[in-house]
């Protein structure tokens, strides 16, 4: 059973070529595939407009694979963090935040992280494998099952701000946000979906070759590359200089709006002088810049800064001009918030 390959692995016109060698009409493959993304079926059972024979002759060949919620912790904000089990009984985990009428999924592509960046839970962990495509659309449909339960609200928004780096998983990443956006799939706009990267630049220049519609952030939090070294290794290979130059290709090819993700730590990146290298580094780019809480974690060495720099930090950011918002921790309680992923239950 386990050597079937996954059916959710075809795209549309494999699925058309693999029905039509089975001696079916290629209109069946239409219907498959809104099985399998639309209706989110896990079992070809559950198709129910599918002659008996096509039933049994998909059963016999191939697998649909299915996570499983294997826990759920909720915050005393609402937030709720959730663990899923994989076929091959690995776990990430995938995030609801509710606000107001924005409802967002935070979600995994990874079992783990490879760039162990000082200040994130997930980068002390082993990096174990890429995420197929459908485990990750499978995260957004579970976790939408969740505001609909809960806040009998759809999701509004997606964040690909999870366990893992994006872009080191590109091909099932950028899958699986085709089937998000497909109206095969959930239909939802490009403009409510959000990849964040640690900064790996030749891929975000190969998401301007692909011409994406998502948008982009870039998870920054030092302006200086001795600071930015220091707390993210990812940046030895990609200086900002690099990764400048790279966004600029990226928003030619796209005409997208970049967001800078900044976590201000404690004595460390909090001053003026930090502010003002985030300014000079945030005019190469049309950008906003998302002003971060430091969420604690075990073993952690920094801690967040105090409210009043924050509020300095901000404001002087503000006079230069720039779009900015300070964004308060949603789920820190349950360990849910950003940076905290790492398959620890409170």
């Amino acid at each position: 059973m386990k050597d079937k390959p996954n059916i959710r692995d075809l795209n549309v016109e494999q699925l058309h070529e693999k029905l039509v060698e089975l001696g079916h009409p290629k209109y069946r493959a239409k219907q498959v595939y809104e099985w399998l993304w639309k209706k989110n079926v896990h079992t070809f059972n559950d198709m129910l407009n599918l002659p008996k024979d096509l039933i049994s002759t998909l059963d016999e060949q191939y697998l649909i694979p299915s996570l499983r919620t294997s826990r759920i912790q909720e915050s005393s904000d609402g937030t709720i963090k959730s663990g899923f089990e994989l076929h091959d009984g690995m776990v990430v985990e995938g995030v609801l935040i509710p606000q107001g009428k924005r409802m967002t999924a935070c979600i995994s592509t990874q079992v783990g992280c490879s760039l162990s960046c000082k200040f994130c839970a997930t980068g002390q962990m082993k990096q174990m494998r890429n995420l197929k495509a459908d485990e990750i659309y499978d995260q957004v449909r579970e976790i939408d099952n969740q505001a609909r339960k809960h806040h009998s609200m759809h999701l509004s928004n997606v964040v690909y701000m999870g366990m893992g780096e994006p872009l080191l998983n590109y091909k099932e990443m950028l899958r699986s946000t085709e089937m998000l956006i497909s109206n095969d799939g959930m239909g939802m706009s490009p403009k409510r979906i959000t990849i964040s990267t640690a900064g790996i630049a030749k891929m975000i220049k190969r998401l301007g070759d692909d011409n994406v519609k998502f948008n982009l952030a870039l998870s920054l939090h030092a302006a200086n590359d001795s600071k930015r070294n220091k707390i993210m290794p990812i940046n030895e290979q990609n200086n900002l200089n690099v990764l400048s130059e790279a966004l600029r290709y990226f928003q030619d090819k796209t005409s997208s709006r970049i967001t800078f993700e900044y976590i201000v730590f404690k004595n460390f990146n909090d001053s003026l002088n930090d502010a003002k290298d985030l300014a000079e580094f945030a005019k190469a780019v049309a950008c906003k810049i998302n002003i971060i809480e430091y969420n604690p974690i075990n073993g952690g060495q920094y801690q967040n800064a105090s409210r009043d720099k924050i509020a300095a930090f901000d404001a002087y950011l503000k006079e230069k001009n720039l779009i900015v918002n300070l964004r308060r921790s949603r789920g820190k309680d349950i360990d849910g918030a950003c940076g905290q992923l790492a398959n620890k239950v409170k």
